[in-house]
């Protein structure tokens, strides 16, 4: 029972994060990111306030989940 539980709760965590890692915006600017990293911007201190840091926290937090959960099935 506990398994089945789980599993289906383990399926949905794969959508949503397949979804927020689909959401996230292309990062390879080439050689324009090199600049752009090094300088301190009021858009990069702020970046988890925006929609690209919050999936980004998402991820995180989902990725950490679905590999636990995953763990946890395969000790039962």
């Amino acid at each position: 029972m506990l398994s089945t539980v789980l599993s289906v709760i383990l399926a949905i965590i794969g959508v949503i994060l397949c979804i927020a890692v689909l959401l996230q915006s292309n990062r390879s600017a080439g050689l324009g990111a090199v600049s752009a990293a090094s300088s301190d911007s009021y858009w990069s201190k702020n970046k988890g306030n925006s929609m690209e840091g919050s999936l980004a926290r998402i991820t995180k937090i989902l990725g950490a989940a679905f590999m636990i959960i995953a763990l946890v099935i395969s000790f039962i």
